[in-house]
């Protein structure tokens, strides 16, 4: 069975009965990343639902800018720092009681020779990108178990399904973050909680100026980050585990699974 084919549909927190009429409980989402980009987006898309919010990110005055159109509530923490995601999950909880949801989009990216990548990026990328995603998963599980019912939410990459000349840490990463997200599919099966991941191509956001190099190609054209939290909200409420965006790019990703020489010819030729 295939990732994609999850049954797994999320419900709201139910209100306590006091006697009186209950009032909706709003669920809580978690999201890294939230001062810019699709982190950002999808605190917006998720605070129109009618979602309450704990916001994370690197960009104090950018986050307390999405926290103020949106309600949310700061906890800046450093996802590089080693007891950073242990914190976050912390004070979340501290914070809201509960998280319902966790959309793990904070990332960073890098692109050159790996030869001559520096070390201090290669750590950090693992850190940010793959260890604190997990980190965070595995501190918020147990209450979303206890409750029956949560979403883990985690941004894949296209990269990490085919791999790319010049990011090649980058799509290591980000496979494993895949493989992650299939792994855990299998455990959590019929809890209730679902594990999502979002395999985008290439956003338009502030990702590739922090990297170093600019995105250079005229195809295929970045995707505004609206629509990659569009699909981030769609796949919390309803049942699909993964998540092309655009979906057109789940055909190169089959190819490449089925005949791996093709694909490399096909993409050297296509650069």
């Amino acid at each position: 069975m295939s990732i994609d084919d999850s049954t797994e549909t999320f419900s709201a927190p139910a209100a306590s009965a006091d006697g009186r009429a209950a009032r909706p409980v709003r669920p809580v989402a978690l999201i890294t990343g939230a001062s810019s980009g699709i982190g950002a987006a999808t605190a917006d898309r998720l605070h129109a639902m009618g979602w309450s919010l704990l916001l994370s990110g690197t960009d104090a005055g950018r986050l307390h800018t999405v926290a103020a159109r949106t309600g949310g509530r700061v906890l800046a923490e450093d996802l590089n720092a080693a007891e950073g995601p242990g914190r976050l999950a912390e004070r979340a909880l501290a914070t809201a009681g509960r998280v319902d949801a966790l959309v793990a989009s904070a990332g960073i990216g890098w692109r050159g020779p790996f030869s001559a990548m520096p070390p201090e990026v290669l750590a950090e990328m693992v850190t940010v990108d793959l260890a604190a995603p997990l980190q965070l998963s595995r501190a918020l599980l147990p209450g979303m178990l206890e409750r029956g019912r949560g979403r883990i939410v985690l941004l894949g990459s296209m990269a990490g399904q085919v791999g790319v000349g010049g990011e090649a840490a980058y799509a290591a990463v980000k496979g494993g973050l895949s493989l992650f997200a299939e792994s855990l599919w299998y455990e959590l099966r019929g809890t209730g909680v679902g594990v999502r991941i979002i395999l985008p191509g290439v956003v338009d956001t502030p990702f590739f100026a922090r990297r170093g190099t600019p995105f250079h190609r005229t195809r295929p054209r970045p995707l505004p980050p609206e629509s990659i939290a569009d699909s981030i909200a769609r796949t919390i409420t309803g049942n699909r585990s993964r998540v092309f965006a655009p979906h057109w790019l789940a055909l190169p990703a089959r190819l490449h699974g089925a005949a791996p020489g093709v694909f490399r010819r096909l993409a050297d030729r296509f650069a």
